[in-house]
């Protein structure tokens, strides 16, 4: 058989170069989804700690919320006694200045 201007070479080994491009591109794609499969993994282990952290701040967020709540509500209840015991002694004061009024009238009689 002859060729012409050296297909000859190309043609004969043209079966082996697509065998190996197979090849290739086998390997290259496997690749590919293994490397892509990684860089998933770790953007997603990287979002979990960036979640984790975000919910460990907003927890600290919250408890510290609580307190600041609780001392309110503390210093309310103290603040009401305050009141219930200077409400209890201006009464007394009243009852007094009403008897002491009382008694100037019974002297001025």
């Amino acid at each position: 058989m002859r060729y012409f201007y050296g297909f000859a070479p190309y043609i004969e080994r043209r079966g082996k170069t697509m065998d190996f491009s197979a090849v290739l591109a086998i390997i290259a794609t496997i690749s590919g989804i293994t490397l892509g499969w990684l860089g998933r993994t770790k953007s997603l282990k990287k979002e979990i700690i960036q979640e984790a952290g975000a919910d460990a701040l907003q927890r600290a967020d919250v408890d510290y919320i609580k307190r600041g709540v609780d001392d309110i509500r503390l210093e309310q209840r103290v603040q009401g006694q305050r009141i219930d015991a200077l409400s209890e002694r201006v009464t007394r004061v009243e009852e007094s200045a009403k008897q002491a009024h009382k008694r100037m009238d019974r002297l001025e009689e």
